[in-house]
């Protein structure tokens, strides 16, 4: 189940655990990505608050969590390579899982379609 928040993140649910990316459009946004600060694993987050930095050659950006939980794994490449992101934004740049703490709270997230109508 692929959704996406008006902030211009992408979150992929799978049971209880999301996996949180910022979205192509972002990328795009950003320019070319020079560094990016993770969270820590086992990190707790609450919804709407920074949860990642990624900066660019024009600016620094947060990226919010999305929902309630604690991160459980994150993407070291994208790290250590930040061009990782805006190469394959939905697929190797994503950032961070995170356990959802509520799935309930997974309603009102945008499709693809109501996404692409955000950003045209």
């Amino acid at each position: 189940m692929l959704k996406y928040t008006e902030e211009h993140e992408w979150l992929n649910v799978e049971g209880d655990i999301a996996t949180i990316g910022i979205t192509q459009h972002a990328a795009t946004q950003l320019g070319d990505l020079v560094f990016v600060e993770l969270p820590k694993i086992g990190a707790s987050l609450k919804k709407g608050a920074a949860a990642a930095v990624v900066e660019s050659v024009k600016t620094a950006s947060d990226v919010y969590a999305p929902l309630d939980g604690s991160v459980v794994e994150i993407n070291q490449p994208v790290a250590d390579d930040p061009t990782i992101i805006s190469a394959d934004p939905l697929g190797r740049g994503w950032l961070y899982k995170l356990r959802v703490a509520n799935l309930a709270d997974l309603d009102g997230f945008l499709d693809e379609a109501a996404y692409a109508n955000l950003i045209a």
